[in-house]
């Protein structure tokens, strides 16, 4: 086939330049019948300089948040929803499920006697206790209680179901990687035939078994960590021994990250968490990173400036920091927070960066 060119001038330099666009167009034009396009055009765009984000920074007060959950539990079961959940959207990211790029958030209720039933799925989960005691998440064969503060793994394609014994409604929060899992065309789910699974151990077993400084004979070759729930009564007096001694980060307070403590690895492949003690009056400097985060107030009451937006919080209150957002946090009043980002599955991959 003949190649079009550009008519050439009598000293045998190129034309006109609009003759050359012209027949640039008229390129453009064939190769996109062929499903083709010139990745020129679109270099600096799909190749940037700096990580270009759509999120935006957003904070869900819980007593709006709370409102509106209790009032879902009148409109329909847990048995009915599967999970009965309303989604923290990120507001640029509206219709899409999504709290950040990769991860999805949603705070879920399961009322008294209620049983959400057993389910798998290919993406993994993080819940985070808000509100209520007594209700349980049976993972893997082990019915984990849950308390204010807790941290409950559901890690990919682990059998699990949820049922409230106590006579309060629970509320939690739900962080998963679906998006990640969707982005790759992985997803795969499963129910169950009988809506609770039989356990075989106790709550705190996975805990006491390996969460111990000692670990039982037999090697764990899994990727994510055999704990399923790291409470809140465990964990907090770490942050506050380390702020007691001074073991305080300019940036991110008296900070600990959950890890598997068969690896010392994340507790999971694709998703990580920290939770961090700040001291009243505590100002942060900036920081960035390329994991976009959420953040919830466990304790105490602060804002977190994120690209100059201040995001005022208080208890149980759920904000994002986009990726490569310079942000910081100031504190009230002696506060925690705990976060979950990305960052594992960027860190395997070899792209996490901070700065």
């Amino acid at each position: 086939m003949a190649v079009a060119t550009a008519k050439k001038t009598n000293n045998g330099k190129p034309g006109p330049k609009h003759n050359i666009e012209a027949i640039r167009e008229a390129y453009y034009e064939r190769i996109a019948k062929r499903d083709m396009a010139p990745l020129w055009k679109v270099m600096n765009s799909v190749v940037t300089k700096e990580p270009v984000t759509r999120c935006q920074p957003v904070v869900w007060h819980y007593n709006d948040v709370k409102s509106l959950v209790m009032e879902s539990g009148g409109l329909i079961t847990a048995e009915e929803a599967k999970r009965r959940v309303l989604i923290l959207e990120n507001p640029a990211l509206h219709g899409e499920s999504k709290a950040t790029n990769t991860l999805f958030a949603g705070i879920q209720m399961i009322l008294p006697g209620e049983v959400a039933p057993a389910h798998r799925h290919v993406a993994a989960a993080i819940r985070f206790v808000l509100d209520g005691e007594g209700a349980y998440t049976a993972v893997d064969g082990e019915k984990a209680y849950m308390s204010p503060g807790d941290f409950v793994i559901t890690a990919n394609w682990a059998p699990h179901d949820h049922g409230n014994t106590s006579k309060k409604p629970m509320l939690w929060l739900d962080v998963l990687d679906f998006p990640a899992v969707n982005f790759f065309e992985a997803s795969f789910a499963e129910s169950f035939d009988e809506p609770t699974l039989e356990t075989t151990r106790q709550n705190g077993d996975s805990l006491s078994l390996y969460g111990s400084g000692v670990l039982p004979d037999g090697a764990w070759d899994k990727s994510y960590t055999p704990v399923i729930n790291y409470t809140y009564a465990r964990t907090r007096p770490i942050v506050e021994r380390m702020m007691a001694a001074g073991d305080i980060d300019k940036r991110h307070g008296a900070r600990v990250h959950y890890a598997n403590p068969v690896t010392g690895g994340p507790v999971l492949p694709t998703m990580g968490a920290w939770l961090a003690m700040f001291p009243k009056g505590f100002k942060g400097e900036r920081y960035r990173a390329t994991d976009g985060t959420i953040f919830v107030c466990v304790e105490g009451q602060g804002s977190t400036t994120v690209d100059g937006k201040a995001l005022e919080w208080g208890p149980n209150d759920v904000f994002v920091v986009p990726p490569w957002k310079h942000y910081s946090h100031n504190v009230a009043k002696e506060s925690i927070l705990f976060s979950i980002s990305d960052r594992p599955a960027q860190k395997a991959l070899g792209i996490w960066r901070e700065g």
